[in-house]
């Protein structure tokens, strides 16, 4: 099967250079600003601008592998979840076990996470989405208020501070031109996915308003799987002049999602549709009211400074019913961070720098309750007496600070360095008699990066890079089995080497992106299970993290009309991440897993597809899916089977002369109702004697349709 696809990706960028050829001369003689700006799959033409976190503005100059995702890659499927656009990019893989359960992991970062994501830290324009207990939750974000996405693969310590897998940059979706524009869409689906969409924008010289409002729920393919999530979102700015604005933002999600959970091989092949029997029984769910809020404060010193400063809060409060107990949080987190841009010159070399600072403080409260569901006549949860109860309260400090040299403009050398300061206290609350309260705090953390950039010429970029990143622990693996502080946990820490080179060819139509790295990780935290869902942490050997990633994507005019600015586009793109995974020192429970294959993650991942525009607002658009085999136990004995998944989607776009525009669209998602696990729980043990539940049964073969409406006045 293998073969095959790397024949079929073989074959794809064969028609790339053949291509060339026969179209060299239409392309040439083309104004390719007429064109539309398309990213194609995380890629874009240069004058795509990135976040200003980075010290320059367009990916050719950043020493670094980085996918953009627009605002149309996303909508390439049914606007509900985000996995399936992020699963297109080399090196990312997203596990949805359902939408409210999923696990990203950068290069094979996070990948042995029992639950959520961690060791990478994303950001909604400056307010952090990353918890102070190092959990980053993305899906809370609607998708169609989203403007790009950046995913940066690899420690770029130096301005991210925590996040050895990297870091995922959300840009909001803001109002253009000088005008209001109100839009309505509506989406309907398989299993009973309905999702509503308003939103209304605002826009002037001085400053805009954007407010959204989804409501998304589904019945769900399984048992006990429905969702239900809606949300308000506020963004914009204020006082806006030509060197200064003010940036709002507020967002606030209810979500209630009943959990499946995973199940065991005997279910996964002969009855995907069921749940977990404790988890049916017991009807558990996930609930939770979600907050985030914050503003930024950009300002133009001079003309060779700049500040960048924001403040930010969030708030989570959740419930969580499970067959062994129910988990109780409450959690705040607020903090700041400013930023200094500056150009200058150092005799003859052009000189830029950021430096800043940042501050963040995490206040978790939490508990468990007993869960006395068996005595509730089959109606679900039942409360019982408290279990556990603490606090924790967790803030650190980041400073950083980032050079660029530009000796020529082909030669220039970009270095940072990242100081990281942690600390947190503990009061186990439970009990008065055995109340205590503990105070720990890391040793600080230098994290330095630097990196060589070449360009041979305007649009093609060689680079070199090395960096060190670290990742810090969650708030459970900072504890023992009692739970109390374990003084003996250490963050994971590694450097990474990375060869890379980004081109463009044929007036920048095709795009070609190919990176190397190794990546070391120390200090390897270890989820060790001492309870139905308790976890502590063991800092546990080292693992080895090397591979290769290739991607291209071609806009390839097949017919174009000068005149009108439209014709028939072909845009073609693939991505190939090949890796070698591996525990290079690893010892846990007096058991030598050192040589073996690091569970969770693929070795091979290839991505490829196609987009259609045809005129008078025609498109057509499919994405093809492979992902190789993957080791789900430490011992390798266990691999979850390599699969292939098929979506496509048709649609239509109108705008009338006096501002009114309709979108309509269908598809359809595993059009070859393959049978696969689109997460798996690794490292899972079977309860008294069961066998263990490694799988979350991924969707079959389901439809949508969606309509929308805008009016600009």
């Amino acid at each position: 099967m293998l073969k095959k696809l790397l024949a079929t990706t073989f074959i794809l960028f064969s028609t790339i250079a053949f291509a060339q050829d026969t179209i060299q001369k239409q392309t040439t003689a083309l104004d390719t600003t007429k064109l539309t700006v398309c990213y194609t799959v995380g890629y874009a033409i240069p004058a795509v601008i990135i976040s200003n976190y980075h010290i320059s503005n367009r990916p050719l100059d950043a020493p670094a592998s980085i996918s953009i995702v627009s605002a149309k890659d996303i909508q390439r499927n049914d606007n509900t979840n985000i996995a399936t656009v992020l699963n297109t990019l080399p090196g990312v893989q997203m596990q949805s076990g359902a939408i409210n359960t999923n696990r990203i992991s950068i290069r094979g970062i996070g990948a042995r996470t029992p639950y959520g994501t961690n060791k990478i830290r994303a950001f909604y324009g400056s307010i952090p989405l990353t918890s102070g207990d190092s959990e980053t939750t993305i899906e809370d974000i609607d998708l169609e208020v989203i403007n790009k996405i950046e995913v940066i693969k690899g420690p770029l310590s130096s301005l991210y501070g925590a996040g050895l897998g990297g870091a995922i940059l959300i840009d909001p979706k803001y109002a253009t031109g000088e005008r209001s524009t109100a839009t309505v869409s509506a989406t309907a689906g398989s299993f009973g996915l309905l999702k509503n969409t308003y939103n209304y924008g605002y826009n002037t010289k001085s400053g805009s308003l954007n407010i959204n409002y989804h409501k998304l729920e589904s019945d769900g393919w399984r048992k006990n799987s429905s969702y239900y999530r809606e949300g308000v979102t506020l963004a914009g700015d204020l006082f806006r002049k030509e060197s200064s604005k003010l940036t709002y933002f507020g967002n606030y999600t209810y979500m209630k999602a009943y959990i499946p959970s995973s199940v065991s091989k005997t279910s996964f092949d002969n009855n995907p549709r069921a749940a977990a029997p404790t988890w049916a029984a017991s009807k558990g769910y996930e609930q939770y009211h979600s907050y985030m809020g914050g503003l930024a404060y950009d300002f133009k010193i001079t003309n060779w400074l700049s500040n960048a400063t924001s403040v930010f809060i969030n708030a989570k409060d959740s419930y969580e019913p499970r067959p062994f107990d129910i988990l109780k949080q409450n959690s705040t987190g607020y903090g700041g961070r400013t930023q200094f841009t500056g150009n200058t010159k150092l005799g003859a070399i052009a000189t830029h720098f950021i430096a800043g600072i940042e501050y963040f403080k995490d206040g978790y409260d939490g508990g468990t309750l007993e869960n006395n569901y068996q005595d509730n006549n089959g109606n679900g949860t039942l409360q019982g007496d408290r279990l556990t109860a603490n606090k924790q309260d967790r803030d650190f400090i980041n400073a950083f600070a980032q050079l660029r040299l530009e000796f020529s403009k082909k030669l220039e050398l970009q270095a940072g360095v990242n100081y990281n300061k942690t600390s947190f206290n503990l009061n186990n609350t439970f009990h008065a008699s055995a109340a205590s309260t503990q105070n720990y705090s890391y040793d600080g953390i230098w994290s330095p990066q630097v990196s060589l950039l070449f360009k041979p010429s305007e649009y093609q970029t060689v680079y070199a890079s090395l960096s060190r990143g670290f990742s810090l622990p969650a708030i459970e693996e900072t504890l023992t089995a009692s739970g109390t502080i374990n003084p003996n946990i250490k963050p994971e820490n590694g450097y990474n080497i990375e060869l890379g080179t980004k081109q463009f060819y044929f007036d920048r139509k095709l795009y070609l992106d190919l990176s190397l790295y190794r990546m070391e990780i120390n200090d390897l935290l270890v989820a060790q299970r001492v309870g139905d869902d308790q976890y502590i942490g063991v800092n546990a050997g080292k693992t080895l993290h090397q591979g290769i990633e290739a991607s291209a994507s071609y806009i390839i005019p097949l017919t174009y009309n000068l005149e009108t600015a439209s014709g028939w586009t072909l845009i073609p793109y693939t991505a190939l991440s090949v890796g070698k995974y591996e525990f290079k020192e690893f010892v846990n429970n007096d058991i030598d897993y050192s040589g073996n294959d690091l569970t969770g993650v693929p070795s091979t991942k290839v991505n490829a597809g196609l987009t259609l525009n045809i005129p008078h607002g025609l498109y057509l658009s499919s994405d093809y899916y492979y992902t190789g085999t993957t080791p789900i136990n430490d011992a390798n004995t266990v691999y979850n089977s390599s699969y292939n998944l098929l979506n496509a989607k048709a649609g239509w776009r109108y705008t009338t002369g006096f501002g009114l525009g309709l979108h309509i669209s269908a598809g359809v998602n595993n059009i070859t109702d393959t049978h696969y696990a689109s997460m798996v729980l690794v490292n899972a043990t079977g309860a008294n004697g069961a066998p263990p539940r490694y799988y979350y049964p991924g969707l079959p073969v389901n439809y949508y349709g969606n309509m929308g409406v805008s009016y600009n006045f």
